[in-house]
């Protein structure tokens, strides 16, 4: 699994080849496909597996709710700084995801499906009088907000402080929707949004 993450966060998914994978792990292709089946299966057990080694140290190993859930974004994020070849893959994969045919979309697709939906969870449990449109919305943000600065860290990781970036980013859209549509809003109204 180590192998295949490298690989593909190195050489993308259809470029990086399971002769790759095995030969850094001292086997065969055929090897890889006895134990993974196919390409595609290995690469959503590595997508798999990361999310998995997110939640591992966690009570019942699952996203918690509420405002801890905010906290476990940063730690994540936190602990993302010292793996930057896992923050590698997994922002090689889901770029790559938005191609015609692509393996993994199906995956990426439903994994920010259910994310957005946590998030949104949890905005509104500390935001009970938060619209259910607005969680879902400050959960996008989140998320983006996330990914882009992971892409922006990747590229110079001096220019970017990726915690206290991530932070400061799901501090302000959280404020923003606590603070409801009467609050002001500095950008205004944008083609009647």
């Amino acid at each position: 699994m180590r192998a295949a993450a490298r690989t593909f966060a190195t050489k993308g998914y259809r470029t990086g080849s399971l002769q790759d994978v095995a030969e850094q792990v001292g086997i065969t292709h055929a090897g890889v496909l006895h134990h993974f089946g196919s390409k595609e299966q290995l690469l959503v057990a590595v997508l798999q597996q990361r999310d998995d080694d997110g939640v591992r140290e966690l009570e019942g190993q699952h996203i918690p709710g509420g405002l801890e859930l905010f906290r476990h974004l940063v730690r994540t994020v936190r602990a993302n700084e010292g793996r930057p070849g896992i923050v590698q893959g997994f922002t090689v994969l889901v770029g790559e995801s938005v191609t015609e045919g692509h393996p993994a979309r199906a995956w990426v697709t439903h994994r920010y499906e259910v994310l957005r939906g946590q998030i949104a969870d949890a905005v509104q449990v500390i935001g009970p009088h938060v619209t259910r449109d607005a969680a879902v919305r400050a959960a996008a943000g989140v998320i983006a907000v996330m990914d882009g600065l992971q892409v922006q860290w990747l590229l110079d990781d001096d220019a970017v402080d990726l915690p206290d970036a991530t932070t400061f980013a799901i501090e302000a859209i959280l404020a923003a929707v606590l603070a409801g549509p009467g609050a002001p809003r500095p950008v205004g109204e944008v083609d009647g949004a």
